[in-house]
């Protein structure tokens, strides 16, 4: 069994900046990648950043591509997003996740959500 507890979230103006980091516990923890996820009121569930846990490779969605950024440190089993040039349109529950495998897409383990709220 996978722990994630993200922390970070807050209330910001916009222009401003976060960082979000997300802690794995558990007696194995090897995953394939780690994914930040947000999901707006009304919308659907979004990925915006995944990275590969033992290359580091990365992945940034559009929106917020050039903006956010996401690491890892495999010693600590931690997984942060920097979040900088936030906007209003930020605003969401964010969440991290585990993905085991590289055979099947689907996330295994989430995080519990933490707010973030960007004000205009």
């Amino acid at each position: 069994q996978v722990q994630l507890v993200e922390s970070g979230g807050g209330l910001v103006q916009a222009g401003g900046s976060l960082r979000l980091s997300c802690a794995a516990s558990g007696r194995t923890f090897s995953p394939y990648a780690m994914g930040w996820f947000r999901q707006a009121p009304g919308k659907e569930r979004e990925l915006i950043a995944r990275i590969i846990w033992s290359g580091g490779r990365t992945y940034s969605a559009d929106s917020v591509k050039g903006r956010f950024t996401i690491s890892r440190d495999n010693a600590k089993n931690t997984v942060d997003l920097q979040m900088n040039s936030l906007k209003p349109e930020d605003t969401a529950v964010y969440y991290c996740a585990s993905r085991g495998s590289y055979w099947s897409p689907d996330y295994d383990y989430w995080g519990q959500g933490t707010q973030v709220t960007v004000s205009s």
